[in-house]
């Protein structure tokens, strides 16, 4: 990163990602992401980081039509393996090598950055911390790795507690400090809120409370509904709807604005139409950006 202003979005998911691939085209390599790293997991002899994989496609224009994965992959490995973790062969690759480079010393950081490099991403995306935050659901009277619970156990069963073993004793990266304090503007994408900004927040949410940039939140709610992904139950168990205001009361003090396409009474709104396509992510970035900068 230069000594030039950044703008920092906060991302996890499909949602955070299509926002930040939006935000790609407003302000290109001023573009700082910081990535969720709770679901990260360690599979197939690979370290998979799957919110910074997916964040990392979606940017170089490599995401793959079902929403993850490299675009053209191929399932070689895990032809010959009954498991319930899906994984592609390149996929893979890039997570055996950032495995190796871990166990060798290496950061996470520096292991993201490599695969931007590589696939040529004119925009930097740090995960939250270099020290390991694993997000763990409790269903049924078990503890399980959000993986377990998102794909082996297909998000079933009501969410009685919800952790992010290690965020206690975790703390940003340098990059993710450096990031926030040169922001102009800092924007939480329409992630799920609990799962996937929830992460970052118990790493971080008092530096961003602290930030002297605007914070703004869009809301991953569109149309009254949930687009993907299991929000509803999440934020229930937060003890908040799902709807924007809940969103807004979930983050609290941490932000200055909402966007959404709803009205929120308790901090400043814009209400604008929020769904993510091609055509609409750029739109829906540039007035995100000019919003917050108008705080």
């Amino acid at each position: 990163m230069s000594n030039k202003s950044t703008v920092v979005v906060l991302a996890g998911g499909t949602g955070g990602a299509k926002f930040a691939r939006g935000m790609l085209d407003v302000v290109g390599d001023e573009l700082v992401v910081i990535a969720n790293t709770g679901d990260d997991i360690e599979i197939h002899d690979a370290y998979v980081s799957p919110d910074p994989d997916l964040i990392c496609f979606s940017l170089a224009d490599r995401i793959d039509a079902r929403g993850w994965g490299l675009e053209g992959d191929t399932f070689e490995y895990m032809r010959t393996r009954d498991h319930w973790f899906n994984l592609g062969d390149e996929d893979r690759a890039i997570g055996i090598r950032r495995l190796h480079h871990i166990r060798s010393g290496g950061t996470l950081t520096e292991a993201i950055a490599a695969l931007t490099a590589e696939l040529n991403i004119h925009a930097t995306v740090l995960p939250m911390s270099d020290a390991p935050v694993r997000t763990e659901v409790f269903t049924d009277g078990v503890w399980t790795g959000f993986q377990e619970f998102m794909v082996r156990g297909r998000a079933q069963g009501d969410i009685a507690d919800v952790r992010f073993c290690g965020a206690s004793t975790a703390s940003p990266t340098p990059q993710v400090l450096e990031a926030i304090a040169e922001a102009r503007a800092i924007i939480i994408g329409p992630s799920n809120p609990v799962a996937s900004i929830g992460p970052i927040l118990a790493v971080a949410g008092s530096v961003l409370q602290a930030a002297a940039a605007p914070v703004v939140a869009v809301s991953p709610i569109v149309g009254k509904e949930v687009l993907k992904g299991p929000t509803k139950a999440f934020m229930k168990w937060a003890g908040h709807p799902a709807d924007a205001a809940g969103v807004a009361a979930y983050y609290g003090a941490i932000i200055n604005g909402m966007v959404a396409d709803e009205t929120v009474a308790s901090v400043p709104c814009l209400r604008a139409d929020t769904l993510l396509t091609a055509s609409t992510r750029a739109a829906v970035a540039q007035r995100t950006l000019a919003f917050a900068l108008g705080l």
